[in-house]
């Protein structure tokens, strides 16, 4: 009657604890006044903005680059360059090798520094990188602060591991097959470390996840200590075993795909998955004769003022609240013909496990808090993101209550972008919190692609970069206008594409929205696109720069990632180094070579 998964699902159990939001409250995102002498972490202040618009020139290089010596545009010239071929890109490991080979590692190391660490990383601790966010922030940029030590999992054995994995979270376009393999069991590590070492842990990654807590404790402070208004950006895979987070969003998919399914059984498929609704009393009959033993119909009328439908929303509450729930909570099997439990095959352990990925959030949330520092959550594979995405979301109901602290990121290459974002949006506005992201474009495109054809799943990716770019815009539209007429939700344009930067200051524009309501911000890497950061923040829009630090031999995965990610961008970054070439002339004719920023 219907087509079920055979990945393997994940056993009832108790709930992974209960959870209490931060006491304190996260100081006022208002900027500080204009004739206050700031200098420490987020956008400063401006003379307030008139609703007929704000214009900005991402053309002028003066103003554009006045908080850069000419050597530092000399450096990123050259950098942007260098990043712009394929080779150099592609074989950056083995040519980073042969590098320490020849000059040893501390020669090495400081040619890293003068040219390529020099300009994507702030430096190796929280004291080095002082300077960079204070100059920043004197010219009327921010910081979202990313510690950017990370493991190196590109070994051909884990990377086979993981891709056998992939597949049973990615699922089918059907209600859902796959099949994940027994290796994918031991997926790559996710870090090193401990944070108690008198506790007795299921498993031996788990030290390691609580010594990546630590580090992001530590960037929270660094951000809260140098930054008003700043971020601190935290990744889900180091807070939880990679692999437990990977069978999560299996659970997660499968749930979401029965839905559809049953949508779909009452005519509902082809809509928006925000206005697909299932009529209870189908549902049920439905259910019933599948073989399902629980009252859907009894569970939702009871709960709340019944209408006689549910949706996607009503549908996930039941993950919320499945101690109470179990007998609700099942899918089809397709080996077996009949229904199983959704939470099969989870065990005591990873019960466990699961619990202290809640605590850890707790954690970072309470020091984010404390410091006045916001919580900027990334977004990682598809795999993943189910998994991440939700615990995101139950920190956010939880700590958002007041105002948004905690932030999701949203990948809009996905086909589902919109359908994801707007979910949020709706249960923010049901149970009465701010609703905050980051929009980006993502950044596994090919990654993704590849692996979805090797193992023959559908492509979760929209099929190119217009079709992203317009995924982009829909959900900033959306977003845009969410806070138009709430004022309770903020999105973050982390974006590097003056097409998307305009489109934004014009729909600002249009709906009123003032820069210094600090409800849209915008985001660039360090040491890109600062033709767009700086002279967006000297208008008086927010604008931060992600802001990566760390060790250097230690921070090197990060470079070689985004060096990948962003080869596209690099490649076509030719606007970019046409108004570096036009500000080092202008130097040179008018007199300024040696400019020094003054702040």
């Amino acid at each position: 009657m219907f087509t079920a998964t055979r990945a393997a699902a994940a056993a009832a159990a108790a709930p992974w604890g209960a959870r209490v939001p931060c006491g304190r409250r996260l100081r006022s995102t208002v900027p500080l006044s204009s004739n206050t002498d700031d200098r420490s972490g987020g956008p400063p202040s401006r003379s307030p903005s008139t609703a007929s618009g704000i214009s900005v020139d991402f053309t002028e290089t003066r103003g554009a680059y006045k908080s850069k010596d000419s050597l530092e545009l000399l450096r990123s010239l050259v950098v942007l360059k260098l990043c712009s071929f394929d080779v150099l890109v592609e074989k950056n490991q083995e040519i980073m090798d042969l590098g320490k080979t020849i000059l040893g590692q501390k020669a090495f190391d400081q040619i890293l520094k003068m040219t390529f660490y020099g300009q994507f990383v702030a430096g190796e601790d929280q004291t080095a990188i002082k300077p960079l966010i204070e100059k920043n922030r004197a010219f009327g940029v921010g910081s979202v602060l990313d510690y950017s030590v990370e493991e190196d999992i590109g070994s051909s054995e884990h990377q086979q591991k993981e891709t056998n994995s992939c597949a049973s979270a990615a699922g089918k376009h059907s209600l859902g097959e796959g099949h994940r393999g027994k290796e994918s069991e031991e997926l790559f590590v996710s870090g090193q470390g401990g944070w108690n070492a008198a506790r007795t842990y299921s498993h031996p990654d788990e030290a390691k996840c609580d010594q990546h807590m630590e580090t992001f404790i530590k960037c929270i402070k660094a951000s809260g200590g140098s930054s008003i208004e700043g971020f601190s950006a935290i990744k889900m895979t180091a807070l939880g075993r990679p692999q437990l987070l990977l069978q999560y969003s299996e659970v997660l998919m499968k749930w979401q795909r029965f839905f559809t399914f049953l949508a779909s059984q009452q005519g509902k498929d082809g809509m928006e998955a925000a206005e697909q609704r299932l009529e209870l009393t189908q549902l049920q009959d439905f259910l019933t004769k599948v073989g399902a033993k629980g009252d859907f119909h009894g569970w939702f009328t009871g709960k709340q003022e019944s209408t006689g439908f549910i949706d996607i929303l009503d549908w996930r509450s039941l993950i919320d609240d499945r101690e109470n729930a179990s007998d609700l909570l099942v899918v089809p099997n397709v080996e077996l013909g009949e229904l199983e439990p959704l939470f099969k095959k989870f065990t005591t352990d990873e019960e466990e496990e699961m619990k202290r990925i809640t605590q850890r959030l707790d954690v970072l949330a309470k020091h984010a808090v404390e410091n006045g520092v916001r919580l900027m959550v990334d977004a990682e594979q598809t795999y993943f993101q189910p998994a991440i995405s939700k615990l995101t979301v139950d920190l956010q109901r939880l700590q958002n209550r007041e105002e948004p602290v905690i932030f999701n990121t949203y990948q809009c290459y996905l086909k589902d972008a919109f359908d994801s974002v707007t979910a949020d949006v709706q249960l923010s506005k049901r149970e009465g919190w701010h609703f905050a992201a980051k929009l980006v474009r993502g950044a596994y495109m090919d990654q993704e692609r590849e692996r979805a054809a090797e193992i023959g799943y559908e492509d979760p990716i929209n099929p190119d970069y217009e079709a992203t770019s317009r995924m982009y815009h829909r959900c900033l539209d959306y977003l845009l206008d969410e806070i138009a007429q709430s004022r309770r939700a903020r999105v973050m344009v982390a974006s590097h594409n003056e097409d998307t930067v305009k489109h934004t200051l014009r729909r600002m524009n249009s709906l009123g929205l003032l820069p210094r309501e600090n409800a849209v911000y915008f985001g660039q890497l360090l040491g890109m696109c600062d033709q767009i950061s700086f002279p967006l923040g000297q208008a008086g829009f927010a604008v931060y720069k992600y802001v990566p630090y760390g060790p250097v031999s230690e921070v090197m995965p990060y470079l070689s990632r985004r060096a990948q990610e962003n080869r596209g961008f690099m490649k076509g970054a030719q606007k970019e180094r046409d108004l570096l070439w036009k500000e080092l002339k202008r130097r040179l004719t008018s007199g300024e070579l040696l400019h020094r920023p003054l702040y």
